[in-house]
């Protein structure tokens, strides 16, 4: 039974339909009685996954184990940023834990390959651009400096990239993402110009036409796509004209003046879905 409020209702059990059942099971390489097991609401990033085993230590292991009371025959999903598999612990305890991978779980490829060039803000609402950015499926995150951003957050950048890469992490395995993004080493404006993509979109307020309007009709799967979001005061009108000269195209999110975070949960959100719709 599950509760929901106050009402409470049964919820059957759904029954494996054989027939769909891929073929790598039907073959005998993994078991199917592994169907019958619940879905694996956790999702663990491990360094390798060799022989059917992999292992997890540190920091992650242990909330594994002590906080979350893992212990031998529970089963969660475990990623190595390639391949997911449902797996199932072998051992558990102190900072180790073991697990052995029971089957392969779908790992689809993104709809479309996003890097974010994200200028650099005050380091609390750039932690949030990292974490909200990943869970929404970014593929690279780039810290920029820009004209307007704070003095001394570029060389402070260096001490914080640990820190986002964790966020980073964590982040994906809440969303169950398959790899995690890569957190590239913050650059200035003009390198960052020249990055490569199939579609290169920046941001901006001053006539730009409106995002969806600006993306091609013919969208291909896992085509490339940077977008590049800029500082809390805006773009200088000389970091406009690098932009355009250098192939970006400028677009805009509509009449409102939106803070740097808020600015990219919408537009990788509108990326996502286009390519996905």
């Amino acid at each position: 039974m599950v509760a929901c409020g106050a009402v409470a209702f049964a919820c059957p059990q759904p029954v494996p339909d054989l027939a769909r059942t891929p073929a790598v099971f039907a073959a005998g390489a993994f078991p199917l009685h592994s169907l019958q097991y619940p879905l694996a609401r956790r999702r663990f990033f491990v360094p390798t996954i060799h022989a059917g085993a992999a292992e997890l230590r540190g920091d992650e292991a242990r909330h594994l184990a002590r906080v979350l009371r893992a212990e031998p025959g529970q089963t969660y999903e475990i990623s190595d940023n390639h391949s997911v598999y449902l797996a199932e612990i072998t051992e558990a305890h102190g900072d180790r834990v073991v697990f052995r991978a029971i089957e392969p779980l779908p790992a689809p490829d993104p709809p479309v390959r996003i890097t974010l060039c994200a200028a650099l803000v005050k380091f609390d609402r750039f932690e949030w651009i990292v974490e909200k950015a990943t869970e929404l499926g970014v593929d690279q995150i780039q810290p920029v400096e820009t004209a307007r951003s704070e003095k001394g957050l570029f060389e402070a950048s260096r001490k914080r990239s640990e820190r986002w890469v964790r966020i980073a992490r964590e982040s994906s395995q809440q969303s169950r993402r398959v790899r995690v993004p890569d957190i590239l080493p913050a650059q200035r404006f003009a390198a960052v110009l020249a990055h490569p993509a199939g579609h290169r979109y920046f941001l901006d307020e001053a006539e730009a036409a409106p995002f969806l309007r600006a993306l091609p009709a013919d969208r291909i799967p896992s085509a490339t796509v940077a977008l590049l979001i800029g500082p809390e005061g805006g773009w200088t009108d000389a970091e406009r004209e690098a932009a355009r000269s250098a192939g970006w195209r400028p677009v805009s999110l509509g009449p409102q003046i939106l803070r740097a975070e808020t600015a990219t949960a919408a537009a990788v959100a509108i990326l996502i879905n286009a390519w996905i719709s």
